[in-house]
């Protein structure tokens, strides 16, 4: 049952629904009202000037009508808001923490996605449960994932152009390019926008070693906040800065490792040593950083974190670059290449293709009864 009650002068309705109660101000209801006055129809957009109505607005009137609620306010507006539009249904399926033992094993087809509507969804909603997914079956050609990347993209190009190639080179202008392990780690945190999603595709890999290593940023989040309340709060407050710098290119940009949502939890996550900058802050304050910058390392480093994984020709890993570390083993060449593919796809237009997506496989977009 679904019930509904005015308080404060009609300034507050209280919206009682089965086990869930919930109260909104008459002047962010009346701002929110559904009819074509309020909102273009087409669109959804705001047509009214929000910020000019009456800051105490009240309700005269409200009652649940159907599936909405009929409300009338004291400046004689009128409308029928959608209660499924008040009751939180998440927007997103919420995302699936791992650690080494309970780690997923996210597959998908490339062919299929690249086909098929619904494959290319399984896809993505693992990508954003998971963290990453692994994708079998990439042509074995330099830009092989680029036509995958078109359905979702577009592609991010950077300084090092569009897809670049990840294999040990001579006058290495990155460490990525040399044959030394990397330690965990997300991409270009000296980049504003960061990129989203890293594309990492496999077209050779005659290598002793090499081992791809995944971490969960957001598990590791979470432990740390359970075991050092400290060093987690200390790690969501402090703005390390972070600098890439060649004869072309200069980037700098700052964030916390651990960046929250407004709930409080985890929404990315950032690690670089090889590009840390961190200020000349209170010596106070670094003897703290220091201290838990060295805690979440030990987490992240760790057996208890840490997925393995060693691409084949025609693998290709996507790594969600906000939630993952990612980094690899050292490798010695077995008389061969060892040559990947790399790419980024941000996180706007990947998560407007999953919704959309999804939205039109919901029974209603078909035409069916709902």
């Amino acid at each position: 049952m679904t019930h509904v009650r005015l308080r404060a002068q009609g300034q507050r309705l209280v919206l009682d629904h089965r086990d869930q109660s919930r109260e909104f101000t008459a002047l962010w209801l009346r701002e929110r009202s559904p009819d074509p006055q309020t909102r273009d129809p087409r669109t959804g957009q705001r047509l009214i000037e929000a910020a000019e109505l009456p800051l105490d607005l009240r309700l005269e009137a409200a009652d649940v009508s159907g599936a909405a609620l009929a409300l009338r306010f004291a400046d004689g507006h009128r409308c029928e808001v959608p209660l499924e539009e008040l009751l939180e249904v998440p927007i997103d399926p919420p995302r699936r923490l791992w650690d080494a033992a309970g780690a997923p094993t996210p597959q998908a087809d490339f062919a299929a996605a690249l086909q098929d509507d619904g494959a290319l969804l399984a896809l993505l909603e693992a990508l954003h449960r998971d963290g990453f997914v692994l994708v079998s079956g990439v042509p074995a050609k330099e830009d092989g994932m680029r036509p995958l990347i078109d359905r979702i993209g577009p592609l991010r190009r950077t300084n090092w152009g569009g897809i670049a190639d990840v294999k040990s080179v001579a006058d290495a202008y990155d460490l990525t390019m040399t044959q030394r392990g990397l330690e965990p780690h997300t991409d270009n945190p000296y980049r504003d926008p960061i990129p989203g999603y890293i594309w990492l595709h496999c077209l050779t890999n005659a290598a002793e070693g090499g081992d791809n290593t995944l971490v969960d940023g957001y598990m590791a989040a979470r432990r740390l906040r359970e075991r050092d309340p400290v060093a987690f709060d200390c790690l969501t407050r402090v703005r390390p800065g972070f600098r890439y710098r060649d004869d072309t290119t200069h980037l700098e940009s700052e964030g916390p490792l651990i960046e929250l949502d407004s709930q409080g939890e985890p929404v990315r996550v950032r690690y670089s040593n090889r590009t840390e900058r961190v200020p000349a802050l209170a010596p106070e304050t670094l003897d703290t950083y220091y201290a838990a910058r060295r805690a979440f390392y030990e987490l992240i480093t760790g057996d208890e974190l840490t997925l393995h994984l060693k691409l084949a020709p025609g693998q290709m890993l996507i790594m969600d670059n906000y939630r993952l570390f990612h980094g690899r083993r050292a490798y010695q060449l077995a008389g061969g290449v060892r040559h990947l593919r790399q790419g980024y796809v941000d996180r706007d237009s990947t998560a407007s293709r999953r919704r959309v997506l999804r939205r039109q496989a919901e029974p209603h977009a078909q035409g069916e009864p709902a």
